[in-house]
């Protein structure tokens, strides 16, 4: 089985672009692959999680992998507004499987164990992602390196992190939801 990954920024500039590129990245798996992937594999958090987990129910694939990096009750606090809280717990309970990545000591460590979860139960990652280096422990940079290290073919959609003083999400320009591949055949 195909187990699609999931990891990416929170918040996203021009969404409409990254949805597009989204929708790139799973031409490029499909194409590598010869079909859609039977799972996708998320921990679900705002933005890009969301964003690809729609996309990739939307495009036929068939089973939701939930990777928890804590307790649903305790990590949907992490969300903010009421609608997101919803939408967390709409995904969760048509998520097939859910992965509890394991007991921590801090919340930032939950999140590392659940990215190296996330990793462990996929065999490609989609990032939405600017490119740039960890900024810390669990973070995108941290999921699509223990990916990289573990050999897994990406297909990277292009995004602007957020500003780390305002946390408003910004655009990368003209790359803004552009797609590039590793380990996968060019298209």
């Amino acid at each position: 089985m195909i187990a699609l990954g999931v990891t990416g920024h929170r918040r996203l500039a021009e969404v409409g672009k990254v949805a597009a590129g989204v929708d790139r990245a799973f031409e490029h798996v499909v194409a590598a692959f010869g079909s859609m992937p039977a799972a996708v594999v998320s921990c679900l958090a705002e933005g890009a999680d969301r964003l690809v987990v729609q996309r990739a129910l939307a495009l036929g694939v068939s089973t939701l992998v939930a990777v928890l990096p804590l307790p649903a009750d305790d990590y949907v606090d992490d969300f903010v507004s009421p609608d997101s809280k919803h939408e967390f717990r709409s995904l969760l309970a048509r998520a097939d499987r859910v992965i509890m990545s394991g007991p921590t000591g801090t919340r930032t460590e939950a999140y590392a164990a659940a990215g190296y979860a996330l990793v462990n139960a996929s065999r490609i990652l989609l990032a939405v992602w600017d490119g740039e280096q960890a900024r810390g422990r669990g973070g995108t940079g941290t999921v699509v390196e223990a990916a990289r290290t573990r050999g897994l073919p990406l297909a990277w959609v292009h995004a602007g992190s957020p500003d780390p003083v305002t946390h408003e999400p910004r655009s990368l320009g003209e790359r803004q939801g552009t797609v590039t591949v590793e380990r996968l055949p060019p298209r």
